[in-house]
Parts: structure tokens; C-alpha cells; sequence
């Protein structure tokens, strides 16, 4: 199933999708919106020139597994994510995946504006591999 992973983000969301046999997520784009309605429709156009019949949204949760604002934030965005691309939303914790992509980044020596161009991509790609191993643990 090609599923298509969004680390939602007050300004900047990035977006990773899976190939059909979920196997590799890679890192599709970062986009620069801060109006959910706006930003819902740009992901919808992503969806459907990547065939998305999924769509996995960040959840962020506190360290204590309770849920503040910014979580609250992004439940309302999936509903307006499903509203207009017609596709399930799936939750998904996000907890620490900002703070292992930084990592990952280290690693890649990646410094400055290409970092912060690229940040939210590669925390996208996390939580979409993230949920594919729930998803081969669950079947």
C-alpha cells in the first residue's frame, strides 16, 4: 500500500511516502503554509500524484503520553486532511522523531538553511517508517 506520512508543523509540514510493498519511505517535500485549509489541499495534490491510499499523521505527544494543544491542533487538521483527499488518517506518536531526524542530520554533516530545509522531510520519513513496523507487527 503506498502510504504517504506528514509531520504536520505550525509553518513548515513535511511529507515522505512508501513504496506499494512498504519497504522504503523516502522524503517527498517540505511545504511552507501555515493555513490548514491551504495546506490540506496542497497534500491532496501530493496524494494523489503519489497514489496515496493512506495517509499517516504525526501525533505529538508529550513525554508522559498525554496530549497538549499541538496535539489538538492536529487532530482537527486530519479531519480537514480527510475531508479533501477522501482518504483514511491515521495517527501515529511522534514522540522524538524532530529530535532523531536532527540526528540523522548530524550523521549527514547537514548544517545551516539546507538542514532547515530538509528537517521536517526527514521526520516525515520516520514516522512513516515507524509505522510500518507497527503495521508488519500488528498483521
Amino acid at each position: 500500500m503506498i502510504i504517504l506520512s506528514v509531520d504536520y508543523g505550525k509553518v513548515r509540514t513535511g511529507i515522505a511516502v512508501c513504496d506499494k510493498n512498504e519497504i522504503i519511505a523516502s522524503p517527498v517535500t517540505v511545504i511552507k503554509e501555515f493555513r490548514q485549509e491551504s495546506l490540506a489541499e496542497k497534500i491532496s495534490v501530493i496524494c494523489k500524484e503519489k497514489q496515496a491510499e493512506l495517509i499517516v499523521l504525526g501525533l505529538p505527544r508529550n513525554m508522559d503520553g498525554s496530549e497538549g494543544e499541538s496535539a489538538q491542533n492536529v487532530r482537527a487538521f486530519a479531519g480537514i486532511l480527510k475531508e479533501k483527499t477522501g482518504l483514511e488518517v491515521a495517527l501515529h506518536d511522534e514522540r522524538c522523531t524532530t529530535v532523531s531526524a536532527h540526528g540523522y542530520l548530524n550523521i549527514t554533516d547537514t548544517k545551516g538553511k539546507k538542514r532547515k530545509e530538509v528537517i521536517d522531510s526527514v521526520a516525515a520519513v520516520i514516522i512513516l517508517e515507524d509505522y510500518i513496523r507497527y503495521r508488519r507487527n500488528k498483521l
